[in-house]
């Protein structure tokens, strides 16, 4: 029953229509099916097949933002309540302080980024956008963080990206916490330039390093 279920909900995702995404987390919700395993198993496999298909060119960036939308909508609003009150129940794979730097209001590609680690087991925690680069530090500190991701998707905001490596330093935890970084005008050479980790042209590619940067086998 369940892995209808979880084909279900994929094929929701895929549908880019939050109606039926919605619809068919209520139905297997209903049916008592862990809320982990509809992330795991059906909205993550959604979210993979768009992603697959994104990487090969046969989908633009609107589909992906089409299908990352209601998949972090539904997250949040109805499966993220229950797994809390299951706390404990679902392993992470590390603490995850995401934003938009300070400047930049642009967050389509950022909430993209976020609902995927979400998804592949991480816990994340949302700045938003036009956030400071203290702000990711002291975050990171509070929540003992292990990865600190940031996106830039102006040039003239692309230096809040160092700031941020930083500000990491003058809390004194750079060497525990580790950095992903993207947007338009990033690229792996900038990244290696102010001192960062990691490198995500994409939301596929975000969960992939953000996985090796903490040791986790894809």
């Amino acid at each position: 029953m369940s892995e209808g279920v979880f084909e279900e909900i994929s094929e929701a995702i895929q549908s880019f229509e939050e109606e039926k995404v919605f619809n068919a987390v209520k139905k297997a919700l209903s049916l008592g099916v862990d809320p982990t395993e509809i992330i795991e198993k059906g909205i993550a496999r959604g979210l993979k097949i768009v992603g697959d298909k994104y990487e090969r060119g046969e989908l633009f960036l609107m589909h992906l933002v089409a299908a990352a939308e209601p998949a972090q909508k539904v997250v949040k609003e109805l499966l993220e309540p229950e797994i809390k009150k299951r706390a404990g129940e679902r392993k992470s794979l590390g603490k995850v302080v995401i934003g938009t730097v300070q400047g930049d209001i642009h967050d389509i590609g950022k909430n993209i980024v976020a609902a995927m680690l979400f998804a592949a087991g991480f816990e994340v925690y949302d700045l938003g956008k036009d956030v400071p680069a203290e702000e990711f530090a002291k975050k990171a500190k509070e929540l003992n963080a292990n990865i600190v991701g940031a996106s830039a998707l102006l040039s003239t905001t692309l230096p809040v990206q160092k700031e941020i490596i930083e500000a990491l330093k003058a809390m004194g935890i750079r060497d525990k916490v580790k950095t992903i970084f993207g947007g338009a005008p990033c690229t792996a050479e900038w990244v290696e330039e102010i001192g960062g980790d990691g490198y995500a042209e994409n939301a596929i590619e975000a969960v992939k390093v953000a996985k090796r940067l903490i040791g986790v086998k894809d």
